[in-house]
């Protein structure tokens, strides 16, 4: 029964998605099977980290092929956790795009395009197999490059043509890394992979691949010097797209990292740690010096997503339980409470009919719930105490100043000042000072029925936040647990393999 729950993330979305495609001219099924589709996918999310946490790292072969030599599902902490923000954030744009998403993209497949990708994302959580994490980094692709194009305007085809292309690259660059893996050691099975690369010496061609699979993940996660592709393509897309994208593709791009250079590369990470400390202080300070010189707010936001990327790259850098910890957790914080600040802005942006900050203002007096929705993950993000974000940080520059990286410390704390900066000049902008404009400016009318399909998601993320601030304690020590299983690859293998290396 347990190993049904690992099937279950990624059987749920691919059965939606092949239903809406038999809805093709049924927009109102279509909608109806998104909604339910995540819902059940969050069930079996929740399910799945109930289970890890009674039975451990659990693991299964399809087609009872046995590893190494079959397709590998595999679920510890880490992994079921992501894939649960996985199952919040599908359901949550689900229910947004009731509101968010027009006629045009309905009928040329949005939902079913959606379950495809929250498809590609369970089963980059789930594999443990190189070759099919490659497969499942395509099916992303795919999927995300047509999110981002649908519409068909200019700006959207010229920053989906940006995105596919350097993703291709780093498809190139992971193609080329499995590809002398294989040829190294003869397996693509993670746990495979992490004890025979425990009998070859680790110089020449070994820390080579692991270059070529650094360079290819951080190309997928926005990490510096690869960054700048995403505040380049993700403004452009409807909030809908740009809200799943931001929570979630980035962080598979983060989570393989994590992944892989604390089960196989152990080596590389430990003599590398100056270079992936050095991408984490130049990624945020690019992102958040880039989101202070923005005029319009999702530009702001796009370039806040590459700035926080750095904290969660930290806890890589440094390596100690409690930094591992503190990425997790800060992965966790941001994925709710950034989404929630995306979702604020697409409610903006229908109540005015811009996101220009020069053009928008006094929102505050008509729409005080609005403002307290984006102000408090915004000031989560910025990490004041006691929100979410503040706990992530302080065990990240905790671990920072126990293991004597001081200008780590310095750099993180500067770019939080930052970030509190444009983040609250934007609420200042948008909510407090009075609007510009003619009487021909007014506020656009929302119905009803899609003010509460807009508005439920973003409460929802936003209590998410903020009851991770209140709440902090149960969620770092599943962080902490996590941190521990994945700087232990003997647990990892033994549930793999079946024995203890």
């Amino acid at each position: 029964m347990r190993h049904l729950f690992l099937f279950l993330p990624l059987l749920i979305p691919l059965v939606t998605a092949v239903l809406g495609l038999l809805a093709w001219n049924k927009p109102r099924l279509q909608r109806m099977l998104g909604v339910c589709g995540t819902a059940t996918l969050l069930a079996s999310a929740a399910a799945l980290l109930v289970t890890v946490l009674k039975e451990g790292i659990i693991s299964a072969q399809a087609g009872n092929w046995p590893a190494p030599f079959g397709i590998t599902l595999v679920a510890d902490i880490f992994s079921a956790l992501m894939v649960l923000a996985a199952g919040v954030m599908g359901l949550a744009v689900s229910i947004y795009s009731l509101a968010d998403t027009d006629r045009h993209h309905e009928s040329v497949g949005y939902y079913p395009l959606l379950q495809v990708l929250l498809l590609g994302v369970c089963g980059s959580f789930l594999t443990g197999d190189l070759f099919n994490l490659y497969v499942w980094f395509e099916v992303m692709l795919i999927a995300s490059f047509v999110l981002l194009a649908m519409g068909g305007r200019r700006e959207q085809m010229e920053g989906a043509i940006k995105y596919v292309a350097l993703n291709l690259i780093a498809s190139a660059f992971f193609l080329a890394g499995i590809g002398l893996l294989y040829g190294v050691v003869g397996t693509l099975n993670m746990a495979d992979l992490a004890v025979r690369l425990r009998a070859v010496p680790h110089v020449g061609t070994v820390p080579v691949i692991a270059v070529l699979l650094f360079c290819a993940f951080s190309i997928k996660a926005a990490v510096f010097p690869f960054f700048f592709w995403l505040p380049a393509s993700y403004h452009t897309a409807p909030v809908a797209v740009i809200t799943i994208f931001s929570a979630l593709l980035t962080k598979v791009g983060v989570y393989v990292l994590i992944r892989i250079f604390t089960l196989i590369f152990i080596q590389e990470t430990s003599t590398g740690q100056p270079v992936i400390l050095a991408a984490t202080i130049f990624t945020m300070m690019a992102g958040a010096l880039g989101a202070t010189a923005q005029p319009e707010l999702r530009r702001i936001l796009t370039f806040c997503v590459v700035s926080q990327i750095g904290y969660m790259l930290m806890g890589l850098g440094i390596m100690t339980p409690l930094a591992l910890a503190g990425s997790i957790f800060f992965m966790l914080h941001i994925i709710a409470a950034k989404s929630a600040l995306f979702l604020s802005t697409g409610i903006v942006s229908r109540l005015t009919g811009t996101t220009e900050l020069a053009r928008l203002g006094g929102l505050y007096h008509k729409r005080p719930l609005l403002a307290a929705l984006f102000l408090v993950p915004a000031l989560s993000v910025a990490g004041i105490p006691p929100l979410s974000g503040f706990w992530g940080k302080l065990a990240l520059i905790q671990a920072a100043l126990g293991t004597g990286h001081y200008l780590t410390v310095t750099v993180a704390l500067g770019v939080s000042i930052l970030t509190l900066y444009y983040l609250v000049r934007a609420w200042s902008e948008i909510f407090w000072k009075k609007r510009q404009g003619t009487d021909n400016d007014e506020y656009h009318h929302v119905s009803p029925t899609h003010r509460r399909q807009m508005l439920v998601p973003t409460v929802l993320l936003a209590s998410v936040s903020l009851l991770m601030g209140i709440a902090a304690e149960p969620v770092f020590r599943l962080s902490l647990l996590a941190a521990r299983q994945l700087l232990d690859p003997g647990s990892y293998i033994s549930a793999v393999l079946g024995v203890r290396p």
